[in-house]
């Protein structure tokens, strides 16, 4: 058994503690992001959103007509139904852990079909007749691991990324804030930079 000093020990245990609350803040905030979306798909159509999490809220930039009050409806929405027990709302299908996963594992899928070419030809290095060769197998692996990493995405976002008990999470605030680059980087992403997709920015601030 090891005997740590009591202070050392104190420390440690505060320290952990701390970090999983920190973690769990920023789990229950994600939830509340992704029900806060949901909350919106259910009334509008024609607009696109993205959102990133931390222990004291979350940012959401909406593209589309949305009104301000229309998006605070939401969040307080998305709140009072993961507090009702609809915890399936704080998973998203299109969240970037789902896309992480994704695209983890198509580019290790291909890249396992390239090594195993590789080794089958005793080459070293990467040719352009053992690439064609390689390709068609890489593009069905590829294939295979997009079917696939969707359901694995979404286990993973469940279990590690999001809390859809809330607890005792209280919402502060919801405010329109000025779009910042991130908000116009993914407004062409998202919404291909159409004019009539307005970018709007929210900061919602959150506690508990």
């Amino acid at each position: 058994m090891l005997n740590y000093p009591t202070n050392d020990y104190q420390r440690t245990t505060t320290e952990a503690y701390m970090l999983d609350q920190l973690i769990s803040r920023v789990r229950r905030n994600h939830a509340l992001e992704h029900a806060t979306i949901h909350m919106l798909s259910e009334k509008h159509t024609q607009f696109s959103a993205q959102g990133n999490s931390d222990h004291r809220g979350f940012n959401l930039n909406v593209y589309g007509r949305i009104r301000e009050e229309e998006v605070a409806a939401a969040v307080y929405e998305a709140h009072r139904r993961l507090k009702a027990g609809q915890r399936h709302l704080a998973v998203h299908p299109n969240c970037g852990t789902v896309l992480l996963t994704t695209a983890t594992m198509a580019t290790l899928a291909a890249q396992a079909v390239f090594g195993v070419e590789l080794k089958r030809q005793h080459r070293s290095a990467m040719t352009l007749p053992t690439l064609l060769n390689a390709l068609p197998s890489a593009v069905l692996a590829v294939v295979v691991a997009l079917i696939i990493s969707r359901p694995i995405g979404i286990q993973l976002q469940e279990q590690y990324t999001v809390d859809g008990n809330i607890g005792d999470l209280q919402i502060v605030s919801v405010r329109r804030i000025t779009p910042s680059v991130v908000t116009r980087l993914f407004q062409l992403l998202l919404a291909g930079g159409r004019a009539d997709l307005q970018a709007t920015a929210y900061r919602i601030e959150t506690k508990g």
